[in-house]
């Protein structure tokens, strides 16, 4: 039996030290994992897959760690990603939240594993579907995606998951912080945490209010759930309102097109990273490449003639 069949097999069976080194050698882009993730793909489809997203801040970790508690006392085997932000010496992840969910730690259904961005736009890691689809194989029910945190760009998050919670606190002093742009429509439920502080009414009132001016969720009206995450206040109310949220997706088919998108998605991102270093290094050469990117500084060439220039020496 060869090592990929050993560790394949490992990861089927849930063991978690297969799930480690399998996330590894994603997350160094070892070529293997290439080969382990299409043995695993057709035992992927299984798990409820939840992003949690929302400003530095807010208690995201907080709130990934009770509806963990939440779905293990329903003996549900839960996987948790949580994506850090990247150091700029080491390159790896900083002030991992595996440090706010330590009472996890000693439980066998629950699986975490802190990811670096490495500079990935959208507040993933590169790597996150991979690891996701990993989890999925290995038979875990509930996979949390945790995201480094929203600003105007970061909202990738909704092409991984099927359900995204947007996590907002009240006395931010940002009156109108859930409505940078693309924020307001990726959120299939609206979390307000840290309810019990002032202001927590009209923080609802304000996303009640900009959602009637958001076209993008059609015929379903996001839910508002108020919690205070750190003494375990309205988490029964939200995973409720995330299986109401399940119930829609399939009597609606929109759970069919959002795994189409998301596939439709990872497909054109990993041609696009192939074509470029098929060109790059192999048609071109990387000294010749950078020749042409300092025309282009120089105000020599231009971005747009470049890369019809690249484009012609691709044969295809």
């Amino acid at each position: 039996m060869s090592d990929l069949t050993t560790l394949t097999n490992g990861i089927l069976s849930g063991r978690y030290r297969a799930l480690a080194r399998a996330i590894s050698m994603i997350e160094r882009d070892d070529p293997e994992s290439e080969r382990l993730l299409a043995e695993l793909y057709p035992s992927t489809g299984r798990a409820r897959i939840i992003g949690i997203t929302g400003s530095p801040g807010s208690g995201k970790s907080t709130l990934v760690n009770a509806l963990a508690k939440h779905y293990r006392a329903q003996e549900k085997r839960v996987g948790i990603v949580a994506v850090d932000p990247t150091s700029p010496f080491t390159g790896g992840a900083i002030l991992g939240d595996r440090i706010r969910m330590s009472e996890l730690y000693t439980d066998r259904g629950v699986f975490i594993r802190s990811m670096a961005t490495r500079g990935f736009l959208g507040g993933l890691a590169k790597a996150t579907n991979d690891v996701v689809d990993v989890l999925d194989a290995s038979g875990f029910d509930v996979v949390l995606v945790e995201t480094v945190g929203v600003g105007q760009d970061e909202v990738e998050v909704v092409r991984t998951v099927q359900t995204n919670l947007v996590v907002l606190v009240p006395g931010m002093g940002d009156d109108i912080q859930a409505i940078k742009a693309g924020i307001m429509e990726i959120g299939d439920i609206f979390v307000v945490n840290k309810a019990d502080r002032p202001g927590a009414d009209k923080t609802v009132t304000e996303v009640t209010m900009m959602m009637s001016l958001v076209e993008e969720h059609g015929d379903y009206i996001p839910p508002i759930v108020k919690t205070v995450a750190s003494k375990n206040q309205g988490v029964v109310e939200l995973a409720a309102a995330i299986e109401k949220h399940l119930d829609y997706l399939k009597s609606s088919g929109e759970l069919d097109r959002r795994n189409r998108e998301r596939v439709r998605i990872r497909i054109e991102t990993m041609l696009k990273e192939k074509f470029m270093d098929r060109l790059i290094g192999g048609t071109l050469s990387r000294s010749d490449y950078e020749q042409l990117l300092e025309h282009v500084v120089h105000k020599r060439n231009n971005p747009h003639d470049a890369a019809i220039e690249l484009l012609s020496r691709v044969k295809f």
